[in-house]
C-alpha cells in the first residue's frame, strides 16, 4: 500500500514518528517519507539515524496554515502526530494547547483536501473519552474536527479517521522512563499517585502497527481503538522496584482514577471487531451511506451492547508484573 507513495507525518520526530519511519522504512519503498515538525535540533538528530534518499525533513508548525498546504504537496497519506500531550503543561498553558491540537488540526485537514491526500489518519487519546482535563477536551475536538472533515471534502475523495489508544511503554514523559531515572538515580520510593489507578498499555510499535493496519481498513469517519491490555499502577512500580517502597502522592490535576477509550455513552456508536472496535460518527456524511459493520478489509464487526464501555478498570486483560517488565524489552 505504501510502496512507491508519499506519506508525511506532522510531529515525526516524536517517539511515534520515529517508531513509524523504521517500521516503514524496514517494510516499504516509499517514494517519499517526510517528517514535518518544529524543532531543528530534533530534525537533526532523528536525520542521523534516518537518512534513507526518500527522506524529507520540513521545519513547519501546525499552526501555519499556509506552511501545511505547501508540506501536502504530491502527499498520498498523512499521519498526525503533532500535539501538545502534558496534561500538567496544557493544565497551565490552555490557549497555547487550543492552537496546536485544536487550530492545528483544522489547518492539516485544510491542506489535506486542497492538496487532494488520499487518506489521512489523527492520532487521538484514551483522555479524549469524557474529557476532564484540557488535553483530553482538545483531542476530543480535534476527533470531531476529523470526523466531520470527511463532509467537509465534499464530492473530494481524501478520507479522515483517527485512532485512539492508552499509555505508551516507554515513550518520552511517561511514567516508565520516569521510574527508571529515579531508580537511576538511588530512589529509596516510587511516586504513585493512587494504589487504585489503572491505565491501557501498548507497546509504540503495536501502536504503529495498529495505525498501518487501519490505513486500509478506514472508510473515512471512524474512531479506531484497539483491544489492549491493562496495568495497575501498584504493579507496574513493584515491576521496577519490588523493594521499593510505593509512596502515594496524590492525583494530579486533570488525571482520572480509570481511563476510558470507548464511552458509554458513545455505545450505540460503537463496533466490537475481533481484535479493535470502531466508534462510528454520530453524524450522517452527505452523498454517501457507509456500512461500518463491514471494513474496507472486509472484517466484519457487530454493535456492542446499550451502555457498554471499555474501561481500564473493568477491562478483562490485565497484565502481571512479569508481563509488565516482557512487554518493555520488546517496546
Amino acid at each position: 500500500m505504501f510502496d512507491n507513495k508519499t506519506i508525511l507525518i506532522t510531529g515525526g520526530t516524536g517517539s511515534f514518528g520515529q517508531k513509524y519511519t523504521k517500521t516503514i522504512l524496514e517494510r516499504y519503498k516509499p517514494k517519499r517519507l517526510i517528517i514535518f515538525s518544529r524543532d531543528e535540533l530534533k530534525q537533526y538528530e532523528m536525520q542521523q539515524v534516518f537518512n534513507a534518499p526518500c527522506m524529507r525533513y520540513f521545519i513547519g508548525d501546525v499552526r501555519d496554515g499556509e506552511r501545511l498546504k505547501q508540506a501536502f504537496k504530491d502527499v498520498d497519506f498523512v499521519i498526525h502526530a503533532a500535539a501538545l500531550k502534558q496534561v500538567p503543561a496544557a493544565e497551565y498553558n490552555p490557549m497555547e494547547c487550543i492552537k496546536t491540537n485544536i487550530h492545528g488540526a483544522e489547518n492539516v485537514i485544510r491542506a489535506a483536501i486542497s492538496n487532494n491526500v488520499k487518506k489521512v489518519i489523527a492520532l487521538s487519546t484514551d483522555k479524549a473519552a469524557s474529557p476532564i482535563n484540557l488535553y483530553g477536551a482538545t483531542k476530543l475536538a480535534s476527533d470531531k474536527l476529523f470526523v466531520a472533515a470527511n463532509n467537509v471534502v465534499g464530492d473530494g475523495k481524501t478520507r479522515f479517521a483517527a485512532v485512539r489508544y492508552g499509555n505508551v511503554v516507554g515513550s518520552r514523559g511517561s511514567v516508565v522512563p520516569f521510574f527508571k531515572q529515579l531508580i537511576a538515580n538511588g530512589a529509596t520510593s516510587l511516586p504513585i499517585t493512587h494504589p487504585d489507578m489503572t491505565r491501557f498499555w501498548i507497546t509504540l510499535q503495536d501502536g504503529v502497527d495498529f495505525v498501518l493496519k487501519n490505513f486500509s481498513r478506514m472508510q473515512g469517519g471512524e474512531i479506531f481503538v484497539p483491544k489492549i491490555p491493562s496495568i495497575r499502577i501498584t504493579d507496574l512500580a513493584a515491576a521496577y522496584g519490588p523493594s521499593l517502597e510505593q509512596q502515594i502522592v496524590g492525583i494530579r490535576p486533570g488525571e482520572k482514577m480509570h481511563e476510558v477509550m470507548c464511552p458509554g455513552d458513545d455505545s450505540h456508536h460503537t463496533i466490537e471487531f475481533d481484535d479493535h472496535f470502531v466508534i462510528t460518527p454520530s453524524i450522517r456524511f452527505f452523498g454517501r451511506e457507509t456500512d461500518f459493520c463491514t471494513n474496507a478489509l472486509g472484517e466484519k464487526g457487530q454493535t456492542v451492547p446499550m451502555g457498554f464501555e471499555y474501561n481500564s478498570g473493568t477491562n478483562p486483560h490485565f497484565l502481571t508484573q512479569a508481563e509488565i517488565l516482557k512487554l518493555d524489552t520488546v517496546a
